[in-house]
């Protein structure tokens, strides 16, 4: 195929992931690389710009492939995406197209859970609500976590699961775990005890979501799952936000049954202005950006150029259809 010259297209390059790395410089020997800035605005759109490429490369997570938009792209045989997760395709379709999907397991894993550890640091602490009350002339007197001593239930313990998990090793914290694939050889070396789900949520003074978002894990964590945990609990989630009934958590916000949440992915992204989430007291919020640090984009970006090259030189990697 590298004999070849194909088309390669980015269709949705916004916020910027990958416009201005150098590492797209590394597939000019391999053909026409075509890259929108600005995300497409109607379905129709984004068929448009991709109808004639050969390979995609799915920059943001937002820009979505459910099976009917797949199927109008006949000449495409290759994704590359600049994530972990591939929930935003339809695989089942891409399988029977033959299009090959390749994503980045455990590549930005440290840059995530640091970011974890960020939010469950800044709920322990109440860092936000603090703010904000001291901003509007307050001076609350409420109770924060002391973290060490406490229990850490991770729920998934692939490569960010497994490296939260050695951060709260590290912080002193007692640590469990739960997995659809639970691994004791990586227990033992890591630090933690896998339990099962319901003594998890029982036992947990936080709980860390690293599970992948599949139909059987869509949410996961729903009205039952809140009740069956320890009240106070604080919640992480920089997996997926269909990993969680968002009704479910933001009433428990308010009934007290959650201390808090720290949010990296929403049911809706933007968040709109009028999401009842935030009007919750105990929450830290941000805009999926937990692997967004420099380094973060760099090895998402190599990442996806590397996958393309191995692809074309008939050697294809993190094929996950």
């Amino acid at each position: 195929m590298k004999k070849n010259r194909v088309h390669i297209v980015i269709p949705g390059d916004d916020p910027p992931q990958i416009q201005q790395s150098p590492h797209l410089l590394r597939l000019e020997p391999y053909g026409k690389v075509t890259l929108y800035t600005d995300r497409p605005e109607t379905p129709d759109e984004k068929i448009r710009r991709v109808q004639d490429a050969d390979i995609l490369i799915n920059s943001r997570g937002i820009v979505k492939w459910p099976g009917e938009a797949l199927r109008l792209l006949p000449k495409l045989r290759m994704v590359s995406t600049c994530s972990i997760g591939v929930d935003m395709f339809d695989l089942d379709v891409a399988r029977e197209m033959g299009i090959v999907i390749c994503n980045q397991p455990g590549r930005t894993a440290p840059v995530v859970a640091e970011h974890a550890l960020g939010l469950m640091f800044a709920l322990a602490k109440r860092a936000a609500y603090f703010t904000a009350a001291i901003k509007n002339g307050s001076w609350p007197r409420v109770d924060c976590y002391f973290l060490r001593g406490k229990t850490l239930g991770i729920v998934g313990t692939g490569n960010i699961g497994t490296e939260m998990a050695r951060l709260g090793v590290m912080l002193g914290m007692n640590v469990v775990a739960w997995s659809y694939h639970p691994d004791e050889n990586n227990a033992r070396q890591t630090g933690f005890r896998y339990v099962s789900l319901e003594e998890l949520y029982a036992v947990s003074d936080v709980i860390s979501l690293h599970v992948r978002l599949t139909d059987e894990s869509r949410r996961l964590i729903d009205d039952k799952a809140i009740a069956a945990m320890k009240p106070g609990v604080l919640l992480v989630n920089c997996g997926r936000a269909g990993l969680v009934d968002t009704d479910a958590m933001i009433a428990a916000l308010h009934a007290g049954q959650l201390g808090g949440a720290g949010i990296d992915v929403f049911d809706r992204e933007p968040v709109p202005p009028d999401h009842p989430l935030l009007a919750c007291e105990q929450v830290i919020l941000t805009p999926h950006c937990a692997d967004m640090t420099p380094e973060g984009v760099d090895l998402l970006n190599e990442g996806a150029v590397n996958n393309v090259i191995a692809y074309l030189e008939g050697k294809p990697q993190n094929v996950v259809v």
